[in-house]
């Protein structure tokens, strides 16, 4: 006998009832005031300043770099202006044991995490020395290819699981990577395994110019992550408090065998995709831009710190010049890295070489030395 009418299954309420669970966290208003205090970190005034200090530099730092880049002094170049509070928060919550697998836009993390800053700019201008990792700094570097950091984070995670090591591994990627197959596959397979991992999605609205909503029909991102059966969260992405507090609680799930997360943190890229052709004008209106202005991280973080009368403009201005000469150093450094030869690539390609790249180098050698 068929079942009734009251008896049958609702897909879009099913549906419904899981994207209102999703409501964004948020701790810090765009006034700068605590909205929930039972979830505030409470970090001491020294972790405060010192969040807000890296903050400040790594604004810098993307006004530097794209200057430098108009200036053909670096390469590849992605800004990050109004992501702080989601790339500097999350990886204030980690500990130097843990691996970050960042995306091409993540470079202020790694640095954070330790990687030098001329080694960052070696990495824009494509040069080798770019990507050697420091043995004590745990980052890998930057992926182009879009999502592929999921599935690797997975993999690294399932290694720290089998060693029984008390640390993560975090990725990122920003909307448009979310649908991506990598994305899926990455989230699956940590799920499956419940390996200590923490997938952090950056919506940053557009991935290039396409907006989220043109991308997936889900009302949110963090609802993908039920689907791989992992706890998932909306973040308040232009919040530092709420991003610090919800990567602080994935990563300790994590450690205690819980298994992984996913974030979403909901923020705004001010700048365009990238310094190579992209213009943001096409595809975005000034009305748009002036509503997220007003979330910028920096602004309602200055408000919170001044109210509790740690922070001021000298401070501010210290961090400014430290920035503008610790970036001009770095620069310099970049500038005297010997000139990148074919012979240097073939000679760290294998551990061991082909036939056909030891006669490549013997060609090289000899063309290299007259």
């Amino acid at each position: 006998m068929a079942a009734n009418k009251s008896q049958q299954l609702d897909p879009k309420k099913t549906l419904q009832e899981i994207e209102e669970k999703f409501e964004m966290f948020q701790i810090l208003n765009e006034e700068g005031k605590i909205v929930n205090e039972e979830a505030n970190p409470n970090l001491s005034d020294e972790e405060l300043v010192e969040l807000m200090s890296r903050m400040v530099f790594t604004r810098i730092l993307d006004q530097r770099s794209i200057s430098l880049n108009r200036q053909g002094r670096l390469g590849f170049y992605a800004p990050t202006a109004g992501q702080e509070a989601s790339q500097l928060a999350s990886q204030f919550a980690l500990e130097k044991e843990d691996f970050i697998l960042p995306g091409y836009r993540d470079v202020p993390q790694i640095v954070w995490h330790g990687l030098p800053l001329y080694q960052a700019f070696l990495f824009s201008r494509g040069h080798f020395m770019g990507n050697q990792i420091p043995e004590d700094v745990n980052v890998f570097p930057p992926q182009i290819i879009i999502g592929a950091q999921f599935i690797q984070a997975a993999g690294v995670a399932l290694g720290m699981q089998k060693r029984g090591k008390k640390a993560i591994a975090i990725t990122y990627t920003g909307d448009g990577g979310s649908s991506q197959g990598d994305f899926y596959e990455g989230i699956n397979f940590a799920g499956a395994y419940r390996s200590p991992a923490v997938f952090i999605v950056q919506n940053n609205q557009y991935a290039i110019s396409t907006p989220r909503e043109l991308q997936t029909s889900a009302k949110t991102i963090a609802q993908k992550g039920i689907a791989a059966g992992i706890p998932s969260v909306q973040v308040d992405g232009m919040d530092p408090l709420a991003v610090y507090v919800a990567t602080k609680d994935a990563r300790e799930r994590a450690i205690n065998g819980e298994g992984p997360s996913l974030i979403e943190t909901v923020c705004y890229r001010f700048g365009p995709h990238t310094m190579a052709g992209d213009d943001p004008t096409r595809y975005r209106t000034s009305d748009t831009d002036s509503v997220w202005e007003k979330r910028d991280p920096l602004v309602r973080f200055r408000l919170y710190l001044e109210a509790k009368g740690i922070w001021n403009e000298a401070k501010e201005e210290e961090i400014i010049e430290k920035a503008k000469e610790e970036i001009k150093e770095a620069i310099k450094k970049a500038d005297a890295a010997p000139k990148q030869k074919v012979t240097d690539l073939i000679n760290i390609m294998y551990e061991e070489n082909p036939y056909n790249l030891d006669e490549q180098l013997a060609y090289y050698t000899e063309k290299e030395s007259k």
